[in-house]
């Protein structure tokens, strides 16, 4: 997949694609239909398939001073665009210039003359522009204009309610990984480079990964079952987020421990997927009934991870297939 960082002095090659427009943050089954249907048109027409994204998120830019949770910060968010099948992704940097540009501006400079659309694709509640005062209605006014077609692309949900990055942020902050997953087609997932921690795990019996927490990743407070991803194998995990209230207030932190694994991956890239929340965070008294409770919580995991590799149920969803292929697609020498 072709990824260009401007709007501005795009190739040739790269503009009339069909292009889903938005900041698809999880890139969850609610965007998986707007940016799907950009494929299908270009596919329909012989174009070129592609997103629009922008970066930083537009919130993260007015209020920089609020971390803020991303699900899919953007080298997994291109990884899931480019697992979608698109051919191309526009990276827009979210910039005061772009911020201030009116919805007309916006959609006649950026989006038709900049990018070349020859079609958009976009969400029920996209807005657009300075304001965010630009409509579905005014981007077909305009797309009619500069010669781009627009499809505006319902709802998706179950229960009545529409997927959105909102409610599986909620859900993450509560813990409900089925929940989030559910929305987002695959299990919820942090990358990160292994850390030295404080070593109480290793002291306790139970040596740990440790991978910093991005600020503004809100996930809840607790024990967790996990699978780990490491150059192409996948090991079952007790986890844990939290600031280790056993020892004292500290920074919270992501830690696992990988059930049957004897290694060392400190230095190295991992991928943490959280399957379920199996308790949540309390102090011990003292060390010993930490480990006996750390004992039980492996336990449990087990059970989980156990029952979840017997009927994966983000197999049912294409990110969660292909994302698990990728995973376990081992191109490191001596895997």
């Amino acid at each position: 997949m072709d990824v260009v960082r401007s709007w501005q002095d795009v190739p040739g090659s790269l503009k009339g694609a069909a292009l889903a427009i938005g900041n698809f943050d999880g890139v969850h089954r609610g965007h998986q239909a707007v940016l799907l249907e950009a494929k299908r048109i270009a596919n329909a027409e012989g174009r070129r398939s592609g997103a629009v994204v922008f970066d930083p998120h537009p919130r993260a830019f007015f209020a920089p001073g609020q971390p803020f949770f991303y699900l899919t910060p953007l080298p997994l968010k291109l990884e899931l665009l480019a697992e979608l099948g698109l051919d191309q992704t526009f990276v827009l940097p979210f910039t005061r210039e772009l911020s201030s540009l009116s919805a007309d501006d916006f959609a006649t400079k950026v989006v038709g003359e900049g990018l070349g659309a020859s079609h958009v694709v976009v969400g029920y509640d996209f807005t657009y522009g300075r304001g965010r005062t630009g409509t579905t209605e005014g981007l077909r006014a305009i797309g009619r204009s500069q010669g781009f077609g627009v499809d505006v692309v319902a709802p998706v949900g179950e229960l009545g309610a529409a997927f959105s990055s909102s409610s599986i942020r909620d859900h993450l902050r509560n813990g409900e990984m089925r929940e989030a997953a559910e929305q987002l087609g695959y299990w919820w997932r942090i990358r990160g480079r292994v850390e030295k921690g404080h070593g109480r795990g290793k002291i306790l019996g139970f040596p740990t990964l440790n991978l910093p927490l991005a600020n503004g990743q809100e996930v809840a407070h607790g024990i967790y079952a996990m699978r780990v991803y490491h150059k192409g194998r996948r090991y079952d995990a007790a986890g844990y987020v939290g600031s280790s209230p056993t020892f004292g207030p500290g920074t919270p932190a992501l830690e696992a421990y990988v059930l049957d694994f004897a290694g060392d991956l400190y230095g190295e890239d991992v991928e943490l997927e959280f399957i379920s929340k199996l308790r949540g965070d309390r102090a011990f008294a003292d060390g010993e009934a930490l480990a006996k409770q750390m004992r039980e919580d492996c336990e449990a995991a087990r059970i989980v991870l156990r029952n979840i590799e017997q009927d994966d149920p983000m197999r049912r969803f294409p990110l969660g297939r292909a994302l698990e292929a990728a995973a376990l697609d081992c191109r490191e020498p001596g895997c």
